[in-house]
């Protein structure tokens, strides 16, 4: 036998799971700050059109 060890390839790499892992990485990125600010106005921007159109009671 030979000295060097053979790279062996497991399973999922013949059925493609591997690479589907690697498309379900590619995410859509989103800035934090742009996150938080919409975090602020959207509470804020409920207000106001709440006061604007009342609803009905």
């Amino acid at each position: 036998m030979s000295s060097r060890r053979r790279s062996r390839v497991g399973v999922s790499s013949y059925v493609g799971l591997i690479r589907f892992y690697e498309e379900v990485e590619e995410t859509i990125k989103i800035n934090p700050y742009l996150l938080l600010f919409l975090a602020i106005v959207t509470p804020i921007l409920t207000i106001i059109l709440m006061k604007i159109f009342r609803p009905p009671i």
